[in-house]
Protein backbone atom coordinates (compact mmCIF):
# COMPACT_ATOMS: atom_id res chain seq x y z
CA UNK A 1 0.00 0.00 0.00
CA UNK A 2 1.72 3.06 -0.96
CA UNK A 3 1.76 6.16 0.85
CA UNK A 4 -0.61 9.01 -0.39
CA UNK A 5 0.98 12.62 0.54
CA UNK A 6 -1.51 15.03 2.11
CA UNK A 7 -2.66 17.49 -0.36
CA UNK A 8 -1.59 20.67 -0.47
CA UNK A 9 -3.57 24.17 0.88
CA UNK A 10 -3.90 27.01 -0.99
CA UNK A 11 -3.42 30.26 1.18
CA UNK A 12 -6.21 32.77 1.74
CA UNK A 13 -5.16 35.64 -0.12
CA UNK A 14 -6.76 39.18 -0.20
CA UNK A 15 -6.87 40.71 -4.46
CA UNK A 16 -6.64 44.32 -3.39
CA UNK A 17 -4.27 44.64 -0.57
CA UNK A 18 -1.78 41.39 -2.08
CA UNK A 19 -2.36 44.05 -5.30
CA UNK A 20 -0.61 47.05 -3.68
CA UNK A 21 2.16 45.19 -1.71
CA UNK A 22 3.15 43.43 -5.15
CA UNK A 23 3.75 46.91 -6.73
CA UNK A 24 5.29 48.13 -3.41
CA UNK A 25 7.86 45.04 -3.85
CA UNK A 26 8.21 45.58 -7.45
CA UNK A 27 9.58 48.86 -7.34
CA UNK A 28 11.89 48.90 -4.49
CA UNK A 29 13.55 45.74 -6.24
CA UNK A 30 13.30 48.05 -9.12
CA UNK A 31 15.10 50.69 -7.27
CA UNK A 32 17.28 48.29 -5.42
CA UNK A 33 18.57 47.36 -8.85
CA UNK A 34 19.13 51.02 -10.02
CA UNK A 35 21.05 51.80 -6.97
CA UNK A 36 23.54 48.50 -7.57
CA UNK A 37 23.92 49.93 -11.43
CA UNK A 38 24.80 53.00 -10.08
CA UNK A 39 27.28 52.22 -7.98
CA UNK A 40 29.10 49.93 -10.76
CA UNK A 41 29.15 52.66 -13.26
CA UNK A 42 30.34 55.06 -10.83
CA UNK A 43 32.95 52.14 -9.72
CA UNK A 44 34.07 51.91 -13.41
CA UNK A 45 34.10 55.51 -14.00
CA UNK A 46 35.94 56.59 -10.98
CA UNK A 47 38.53 53.95 -11.68
CA UNK A 48 39.00 55.39 -15.54
CA UNK A 49 39.68 58.45 -14.62
CA UNK A 50 41.38 58.21 -10.94
CA UNK A 51 45.00 58.39 -12.94
CA UNK A 52 43.88 62.09 -13.99
CA UNK A 53 42.11 62.42 -10.70
CA UNK A 54 43.84 60.83 -7.37
CA UNK A 55 40.81 61.78 -5.35
CA UNK A 56 38.56 59.71 -7.31
CA UNK A 57 40.07 56.68 -6.17
CA UNK A 58 38.00 56.95 -2.47
CA UNK A 59 34.99 57.39 -5.12
CA UNK A 60 36.08 54.31 -6.57
CA UNK A 61 36.29 52.55 -3.10
CA UNK A 62 32.87 53.69 -1.73
CA UNK A 63 31.79 52.00 -4.95
CA UNK A 64 33.82 49.07 -5.63
CA UNK A 65 33.02 48.22 -1.68
CA UNK A 66 28.82 49.16 -1.83
CA UNK A 67 28.71 47.01 -5.40
CA UNK A 68 30.34 44.18 -3.18
CA UNK A 69 28.18 44.96 -0.40
CA UNK A 70 24.86 44.80 -2.64
CA UNK A 71 25.40 41.94 -4.46
CA UNK A 72 26.17 40.04 -1.06
CA UNK A 73 22.82 41.22 0.31
CA UNK A 74 20.88 40.45 -2.86
CA UNK A 75 22.36 37.01 -2.47
CA UNK A 76 21.65 36.85 0.76
CA UNK A 77 17.68 38.08 0.79
CA UNK A 78 17.22 35.67 -2.80
CA UNK A 79 18.69 32.62 -0.81
CA UNK A 80 15.88 33.14 1.55
CA UNK A 81 13.11 32.36 -1.42
CA UNK A 82 14.51 30.74 -4.21
CA UNK A 83 18.56 29.84 -5.73
CA UNK A 84 20.17 32.57 -6.72
CA UNK A 85 20.60 32.41 -10.89
CA UNK A 86 18.75 29.17 -10.28
CA UNK A 87 22.28 28.01 -9.37
CA UNK A 88 21.56 24.77 -6.49
CA UNK A 89 24.20 26.36 -3.96
CA UNK A 90 23.80 25.04 -0.71
CA UNK A 91 22.22 26.47 2.03
CA UNK A 92 19.97 28.61 0.02
CA UNK A 93 15.98 28.33 -1.30
CA UNK A 94 15.73 28.60 2.79
CA UNK A 95 12.14 28.81 3.51
CA UNK A 96 11.09 26.43 1.06
CA UNK A 97 13.54 23.76 1.54
CA UNK A 98 13.50 23.90 5.54
CA UNK A 99 9.14 24.03 5.62
CA UNK A 100 8.74 21.08 7.43
CA UNK A 101 11.60 22.18 10.37
CA UNK A 102 9.80 26.02 9.99
CA UNK A 103 6.39 24.19 10.69
CA UNK A 104 7.23 22.48 13.85
CA UNK A 105 9.18 25.30 15.38
CA UNK A 106 6.42 27.41 14.60
CA UNK A 107 4.07 25.18 16.37
CA UNK A 108 6.39 24.49 18.90
CA UNK A 109 7.13 28.48 19.42
CA UNK A 110 3.25 29.16 19.72
CA UNK A 111 3.06 26.32 21.73
CA UNK A 112 5.68 27.74 24.10
CA UNK A 113 5.14 31.16 24.59
CA UNK A 114 1.54 31.61 23.64
CA UNK A 115 -0.51 28.69 24.90
CA UNK A 116 1.56 28.46 28.26
CA UNK A 117 -0.16 28.12 31.71
CA UNK A 118 0.41 31.72 33.20
CA UNK A 119 0.16 33.66 29.80
CA UNK A 120 -3.26 31.92 29.21
CA UNK A 121 -4.97 32.22 32.37
CA UNK A 122 -3.94 35.87 32.50
CA UNK A 123 -5.48 36.57 29.77
CA UNK A 124 -8.80 34.94 30.67
CA UNK A 125 -8.79 37.15 34.06
CA UNK A 126 -9.16 39.85 31.57
CA UNK A 127 -12.64 38.68 30.19
CA UNK A 128 -15.90 39.04 32.59
CA UNK A 129 -17.51 35.60 31.64
CA UNK A 130 -20.10 36.02 34.44
CA UNK A 131 -21.14 39.31 33.37
CA UNK A 132 -21.35 38.41 29.55
CA UNK A 133 -23.85 35.55 30.74
CA UNK A 134 -25.72 37.80 33.01
CA UNK A 135 -26.23 40.05 29.99
CA UNK A 136 -27.39 37.55 27.93
CA UNK A 137 -29.28 36.12 30.36
CA UNK A 138 -30.90 38.82 31.47
CA UNK A 139 -32.50 39.66 28.05
CA UNK A 140 -36.36 38.10 27.95
CA UNK A 141 -35.84 37.30 24.25
CA UNK A 142 -32.80 35.46 24.72
CA UNK A 143 -33.86 33.86 27.81
CA UNK A 144 -37.25 32.94 25.63
CA UNK A 145 -34.79 31.58 22.71
CA UNK A 146 -33.17 29.12 25.28
CA UNK A 147 -36.42 28.08 27.20
CA UNK A 148 -37.43 26.45 23.37
CA UNK A 149 -33.84 25.33 22.83
CA UNK A 150 -34.02 23.15 26.22
CA UNK A 151 -37.67 22.21 25.70
CA UNK A 152 -36.96 20.83 22.71
CA UNK A 153 -33.70 18.63 24.02
CA UNK A 154 -36.58 17.80 26.89
CA UNK A 155 -38.44 14.94 24.96
CA UNK A 156 -35.37 13.33 23.84
CA UNK A 157 -33.71 13.39 27.43
CA UNK A 158 -36.21 11.53 29.25
CA UNK A 159 -36.74 9.21 26.35
CA UNK A 160 -32.78 8.35 26.47
CA UNK A 161 -33.30 8.13 30.33
CA UNK A 162 -35.93 5.38 29.54
CA UNK A 163 -33.85 3.24 27.30
CA UNK A 164 -30.46 3.70 29.12
CA UNK A 165 -31.89 2.07 32.39
CA UNK A 166 -31.16 5.05 34.39
CA UNK A 167 -35.06 5.63 35.23
CA UNK A 168 -34.28 1.76 36.61
CA UNK A 169 -31.28 2.40 38.26
CA UNK A 170 -32.62 5.29 40.12
CA UNK A 171 -35.76 3.51 40.96
CA UNK A 172 -33.71 0.53 42.78
CA UNK A 173 -31.53 3.11 44.39
CA UNK A 174 -34.88 4.80 45.66
CA UNK A 175 -36.33 1.42 47.34
CA UNK A 176 -32.96 0.77 48.64
CA UNK A 177 -32.88 3.57 50.09
CA UNK A 178 -35.99 2.85 51.39
CA UNK A 179 -35.33 -0.23 53.08
CA UNK A 180 -32.32 1.66 55.02
CA UNK A 181 -34.96 3.73 57.14
CA UNK A 182 -36.29 2.97 60.58
CA UNK A 183 -39.93 3.66 60.34
CA UNK A 184 -40.57 3.12 64.17
CA UNK A 185 -38.01 6.56 65.07
CA UNK A 186 -39.19 8.09 62.19
CA UNK A 187 -42.68 7.95 62.98
CA UNK A 188 -42.23 9.09 66.41
CA UNK A 189 -40.25 11.90 65.66
CA UNK A 190 -43.23 12.82 63.03
CA UNK A 191 -45.61 12.40 65.58
CA UNK A 192 -43.47 14.84 68.27
CA UNK A 193 -43.15 17.22 65.80
CA UNK A 194 -46.92 17.21 65.44
CA UNK A 195 -47.44 17.37 69.08
CA UNK A 196 -45.27 20.60 69.29
CA UNK A 197 -47.93 22.80 70.97
CA UNK A 198 -50.32 20.40 71.65
CA UNK A 199 -51.28 20.22 68.05
CA UNK A 200 -52.77 17.10 68.63
CA UNK A 201 -55.19 18.30 71.14
CA UNK A 202 -57.12 19.71 67.61
CA UNK A 203 -57.15 15.58 66.43
CA UNK A 204 -58.98 15.14 70.42
CA UNK A 205 -61.19 18.12 69.34
CA UNK A 206 -62.38 16.59 66.15
CA UNK A 207 -62.81 13.63 68.23
CA UNK A 208 -65.38 15.49 70.52
CA UNK A 209 -67.08 17.12 67.50
CA UNK A 210 -67.75 13.26 65.80
CA UNK A 211 -68.58 11.92 69.38
CA UNK A 212 -71.08 14.74 69.80
CA UNK A 213 -72.81 14.28 65.96
CA UNK A 214 -72.91 10.82 67.16
CA UNK A 215 -75.24 11.35 70.24
CA UNK A 216 -77.34 13.34 68.11
CA UNK A 217 -78.24 10.62 65.93
CA UNK A 218 -81.21 9.13 65.60
CA UNK A 219 -80.25 6.02 64.10
CA UNK A 220 -76.99 5.42 66.56
CA UNK A 221 -79.42 6.11 69.26
CA UNK A 222 -81.66 3.36 68.20
CA UNK A 223 -79.39 0.99 67.77
CA UNK A 224 -77.55 2.04 71.56
CA UNK A 225 -81.46 2.04 72.66
CA UNK A 226 -81.92 -2.07 71.37
CA UNK A 227 -78.81 -2.83 72.29
CA UNK A 228 -79.91 -1.98 76.24
CA UNK A 229 -82.99 -3.88 75.40
CA UNK A 230 -81.33 -6.77 74.94
CA UNK A 231 -79.18 -6.74 78.00
CA UNK A 232 -82.19 -5.43 80.34
CA UNK A 233 -84.28 -7.76 82.26
CA UNK A 234 -88.14 -8.42 80.41
CA UNK A 235 -89.78 -7.05 83.78
CA UNK A 236 -87.62 -3.60 82.98
CA UNK A 237 -88.61 -3.28 79.54
CA UNK A 238 -92.15 -3.35 80.71
CA UNK A 239 -91.59 0.10 82.61
CA UNK A 240 -89.53 0.98 79.51
CA UNK A 241 -86.49 1.61 81.71
CA UNK A 242 -84.49 1.72 77.86
CA UNK A 243 -85.24 4.71 77.38
CA UNK A 244 -84.79 6.25 80.50
CA UNK A 245 -81.02 4.50 80.42
CA UNK A 246 -80.78 5.73 77.33
CA UNK A 247 -81.68 9.08 78.12
CA UNK A 248 -79.23 9.12 80.81
CA UNK A 249 -76.06 7.82 79.05
CA UNK A 250 -76.64 10.71 76.35
CA UNK A 251 -77.42 13.74 78.89
CA UNK A 252 -74.65 12.59 80.69
CA UNK A 253 -71.87 11.72 78.07
CA UNK A 254 -73.30 15.00 76.14
CA UNK A 255 -72.47 17.28 79.32
CA UNK A 256 -69.08 15.64 79.56
CA UNK A 257 -68.06 16.56 75.99
CA UNK A 258 -69.03 19.89 76.43
CA UNK A 259 -66.93 20.09 79.55
CA UNK A 260 -63.93 19.01 77.48
CA UNK A 261 -64.93 21.03 74.53
CA UNK A 262 -64.43 24.23 77.35
CA UNK A 263 -61.78 23.30 79.30
CA UNK A 264 -58.87 23.31 77.73
CA UNK A 265 -56.99 21.62 80.56
CA UNK A 266 -59.70 19.14 81.25
CA UNK A 267 -58.92 15.67 82.65
CA UNK A 268 -59.36 14.24 79.62
CA UNK A 269 -57.21 16.47 77.50
CA UNK A 270 -54.36 15.82 79.78
CA UNK A 271 -54.70 11.72 79.96
CA UNK A 272 -54.92 12.10 76.01
CA UNK A 273 -51.21 13.67 76.30
CA UNK A 274 -50.41 11.34 78.54
CA UNK A 275 -51.18 8.57 75.87
CA UNK A 276 -49.65 10.10 73.04
CA UNK A 277 -46.16 10.99 74.79
CA UNK A 278 -46.10 7.40 76.30
CA UNK A 279 -47.20 6.10 72.89
CA UNK A 280 -44.26 8.32 71.29
CA UNK A 281 -41.72 7.23 73.90
CA UNK A 282 -42.64 3.74 72.75
CA UNK A 283 -42.49 4.02 69.24
CA UNK A 284 -39.08 5.61 69.69
CA UNK A 285 -37.75 3.19 72.15
CA UNK A 286 -39.52 -0.21 71.62
CA UNK A 287 -37.28 -3.15 70.24
CA UNK A 288 -41.44 -4.72 69.96
CA UNK A 289 -43.14 -1.79 68.18
CA UNK A 290 -39.50 -1.25 65.68
CA UNK A 291 -40.08 -5.07 64.53
CA UNK A 292 -43.16 -4.27 63.65
CA UNK A 293 -43.07 -1.32 61.90
CA UNK A 294 -40.31 -3.24 60.00
CA UNK A 295 -42.44 -5.87 59.07
CA UNK A 296 -45.34 -3.55 57.93
CA UNK A 297 -42.61 -1.48 55.71
CA UNK A 298 -41.07 -5.19 54.62
CA UNK A 299 -44.71 -6.49 53.78
CA UNK A 300 -45.64 -2.98 52.04
CA UNK A 301 -42.51 -2.75 49.93
CA UNK A 302 -43.05 -6.43 48.54
CA UNK A 303 -46.33 -5.78 47.29
CA UNK A 304 -46.68 -5.66 43.32
CA UNK A 305 -48.30 -2.36 43.74
CA UNK A 306 -45.38 -0.25 45.30
CA UNK A 307 -42.88 -1.65 42.58
CA UNK A 308 -45.17 -0.13 39.56
CA UNK A 309 -45.94 2.75 41.56
CA UNK A 310 -42.16 4.58 40.47
CA UNK A 311 -43.22 3.31 36.95
CA UNK A 312 -46.75 5.07 37.22
CA UNK A 313 -44.99 8.02 38.54
CA UNK A 314 -42.42 8.44 35.70
CA UNK A 315 -45.08 7.51 32.73
CA UNK A 316 -47.77 10.46 34.27
CA UNK A 317 -44.77 13.18 34.54
CA UNK A 318 -43.28 12.22 31.36
CA UNK A 319 -46.64 12.46 29.59
CA UNK A 320 -47.37 15.52 31.73
CA UNK A 321 -44.35 17.48 30.31
CA UNK A 322 -44.46 16.18 26.98
CA UNK A 323 -47.98 17.58 26.79
CA UNK A 324 -47.07 20.52 28.03
CA UNK A 325 -43.92 21.12 25.89
CA UNK A 326 -45.96 21.34 22.43
CA UNK A 327 -48.96 23.54 24.28
CA UNK A 328 -48.18 27.39 22.65
CA UNK A 329 -48.96 28.46 26.54
CA UNK A 330 -46.13 26.06 28.11
CA UNK A 331 -46.31 26.43 31.48
CA UNK A 332 -42.29 24.39 31.87
CA UNK A 333 -41.38 26.79 29.01
CA UNK A 334 -42.30 29.80 30.35
CA UNK A 335 -41.01 29.03 34.34
CA UNK A 336 -37.83 27.84 32.26
CA UNK A 337 -37.39 31.60 30.81
CA UNK A 338 -38.62 33.50 33.81
CA UNK A 339 -35.66 31.35 35.77
CA UNK A 340 -33.49 32.12 33.37
CA UNK A 341 -34.13 35.64 33.76
CA UNK A 342 -34.06 35.85 37.36
CA UNK A 343 -30.54 33.99 37.14
CA UNK A 344 -29.43 36.63 35.11
CA UNK A 345 -30.53 39.60 37.02
CA UNK A 346 -29.15 38.25 40.54
CA UNK A 347 -25.74 37.09 38.65
CA UNK A 348 -25.77 40.97 37.57
CA UNK A 349 -26.41 42.12 40.91
CA UNK A 350 -23.89 39.33 42.88
CA UNK A 351 -20.34 39.98 42.69
CA UNK A 352 -18.89 37.72 44.84
CA UNK A 353 -20.83 35.09 42.73
CA UNK A 354 -19.02 36.31 39.36
CA UNK A 355 -15.59 36.77 40.42
CA UNK A 356 -16.66 32.43 41.48
CA UNK A 357 -17.66 32.00 38.22
CA UNK A 358 -15.10 33.94 36.42
CA UNK A 359 -12.37 32.07 38.34
CA UNK A 360 -14.33 28.82 37.43
CA UNK A 361 -13.80 29.76 34.05
CA UNK A 362 -10.10 30.36 33.86
CA UNK A 363 -9.75 27.34 35.65
CA UNK A 364 -11.81 24.97 33.22
CA UNK A 365 -10.61 27.31 29.75
CA UNK A 366 -6.85 27.24 31.00
CA UNK A 367 -7.23 23.65 31.90
CA UNK A 368 -8.66 22.95 28.31
CA UNK A 369 -5.98 24.62 26.82
CA UNK A 370 -3.19 23.44 28.60
CA UNK A 371 -4.43 19.43 27.53
CA UNK A 372 -4.90 20.56 24.05
CA UNK A 373 -2.01 22.90 23.07
CA UNK A 374 0.10 19.99 22.00
CA UNK A 375 -2.67 19.46 19.49
CA UNK A 376 -2.94 22.76 18.53
CA UNK A 377 0.89 22.75 18.02
CA UNK A 378 0.65 19.63 15.82
CA UNK A 379 -2.29 20.96 13.89
CA UNK A 380 -0.72 24.32 12.93
CA UNK A 381 2.77 22.23 12.22
CA UNK A 382 0.42 20.10 10.00
CA UNK A 383 -1.23 23.00 8.33
CA UNK A 384 1.99 24.31 8.11
CA UNK A 385 3.33 21.91 6.00
CA UNK A 386 0.63 21.21 3.56
CA UNK A 387 0.69 24.82 2.35
CA UNK A 388 1.49 25.15 -1.28
CA UNK A 389 5.37 25.99 -1.22
CA UNK A 390 4.86 28.43 -4.45
CA UNK A 391 2.33 30.64 -2.38
CA UNK A 392 4.00 30.44 0.85
CA UNK A 393 7.21 32.10 -0.45
CA UNK A 394 4.94 34.76 -1.99
CA UNK A 395 3.38 35.11 1.31
CA UNK A 396 6.37 35.59 3.10
CA UNK A 397 8.27 37.80 0.17
CA UNK A 398 5.07 39.57 -0.25
CA UNK A 399 4.85 41.19 3.45
CA UNK A 400 8.42 40.98 4.49
CA UNK A 401 10.34 41.50 1.13
CA UNK A 402 9.89 45.18 0.88
CA UNK A 403 11.66 45.14 3.50
CA UNK A 404 14.44 42.90 3.09
CA UNK A 405 15.05 45.03 0.21
CA UNK A 406 16.46 47.52 2.12
CA UNK A 407 18.92 45.53 3.91
CA UNK A 408 20.70 45.74 0.00
CA UNK A 409 20.27 49.90 0.87
CA UNK A 410 21.62 49.33 3.68
CA UNK A 411 24.62 46.81 2.27
CA UNK A 412 25.47 48.98 -0.25
CA UNK A 413 25.78 52.31 1.81
CA UNK A 414 27.95 50.27 4.69
CA UNK A 415 29.66 48.37 2.20
CA UNK A 416 30.80 51.28 0.70
CA UNK A 417 31.78 53.19 3.98
CA UNK A 418 33.82 50.22 5.02
CA UNK A 419 35.73 49.74 1.59
CA UNK A 420 36.08 53.98 1.98
CA UNK A 421 37.51 53.76 5.56
CA UNK A 422 39.91 50.81 4.47
CA UNK A 423 40.97 53.03 1.55
CA UNK A 424 41.80 55.51 4.03
CA UNK A 425 43.39 53.74 6.33
CA UNK A 426 45.62 51.81 3.50
CA UNK A 427 46.65 55.92 2.45
CA UNK A 428 47.46 56.53 5.73
CA UNK A 429 49.79 53.59 6.76
CA UNK A 430 51.26 52.74 3.39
Amino acid sequence: MTHQPAPTLALPASAGPDEEKQTALRRIKTVAILALCLCIVVLVASRSFQDQLPWLSYVAAFAEAAVIGGIADWYAVVALFSRPLGLPIPHTAIIPENQARIADNLGGFIEANFLAPGPVREKLRQVDFAALVAEWLSNPVRSEGLSRFVARLVPKTLSAIEHSGVRDFATQRMLGEIEKIRVAPLAADLLAAFTDDRRHQQLFDEFVRVMGRFLSDEQALAAIRERIREELPSLFNLFRADAYLLKRIVTSAGSLLEEVRADPDHPLRREFDHFVHDFIARLRTSPDYERRAEKLKRDLMARPEVAGFAGDIWHSFRAFIEQDLISDESVVRRHLTSMFVDVGRHLAEDDQIRADMNDGFVVTLGSFVEAQKSGVSSFIADQVKRWDLAQLTRLVELNIGRDLQYIRFNGMLIGGLAGLTLHLLEQFFF
